[in-house]
């Protein structure tokens, strides 16, 4: 096992052994033990009590967060000629069709969210090998798929993402940036982990929110009391 540094024993010694905190305390603690030379992501991990291999227990949703992600989403809108101007205004970073779906066919895939129209997904799906292991095919249930192509280009631009179960049962999700104020940490949390308690499928049954970990990308993880979000 590797050894501990001197910061990360400082930061591990401010967490208390065996305590779960609220979002609030364990924000701001994110924010205190957080040290590192540039601006950290910070990320919620929720485990879950459900089986992701059946398909009445699989959790998959977006979310608006409310102070955004701070971080800059590149998007590429895959639109018909006609659609953008539109995706240009909305602040789609690229914006076009064919030539970019040669350039992704070569392998590039320099971006965050590709939103597309129905009409075009067509010729999207010999592209799933590409785009489905990065995360980047366009889905209509995430909104990514759509007609209102400025809206889709503006949520995303203003804090919207996707999440998803993975395997094991748990949502990874950045959340925001370590430079955020601890309410603005906070309210982003809140807002993922109120999403998640109203998509929790009919067939889960018991205790729903097994464990909450907000963590930056450089801090030791931090328990939050799931209490709050289990009563539901």
């Amino acid at each position: 096992m590797a050894k501990l540094t001197k910061k990360q024993k400082e930061a591990q010694g401010k967490i208390e052994n065996g305590k779960t905190y609220t979002v609030a305390e364990a924000s701001a603690l994110i924010k205190d033990i957080t040290n590192a030379n540039f601006d950290p992501s910070v990320d919620l991990a929720v485990r879950l009590n459900v089986d992701p291999r059946k398909a009445n227990q699989m959790v998959r949703g977006v979310v608006t967060l409310p102070h955004g992600t701070g971080k800059d989403v590149k998007v590429l809108a895959l639109v018909t000629p006609d659609k953008e101007e539109e995706a240009k205004e909305a602040g789609a970073d690229y914006v076009g069709l064919d030539e970019y779906l040669e350039k992704i066919k070569g392998g590039w895939t320099d971006v965050d969210v590709i939103i597309t129209m129905p009409s075009v997904m067509g010729k999207l799906g010999p592209l799933g090998r590409v785009l489905g292991p990065r995360g980047l095919m366009p889905n209509p249930k995430t909104g990514t798929v759509t007609m209102d192509i400025a809206k889709a280009v503006s949520d995303v631009k203003a804090g919207k993402i996707d999440f998803k179960v993975d395997k094991t049962g748990i949502v990874h999700a950045a959340i925001g940036k370590a430079s955020f104020d601890a309410e603005k940490i906070a309210g982003n949390a809140r807002e993922l982990l109120t999403t998640l308690v109203k998509l929790k499928p009919q067939a889960s049954k018991g205790v729903y929110i097994k464990s909450i970990y907000m963590t930056s990308t450089m801090s030791p993880s931090v328990a939050i009391d799931t209490k709050r979000f289990t009563e539901q």
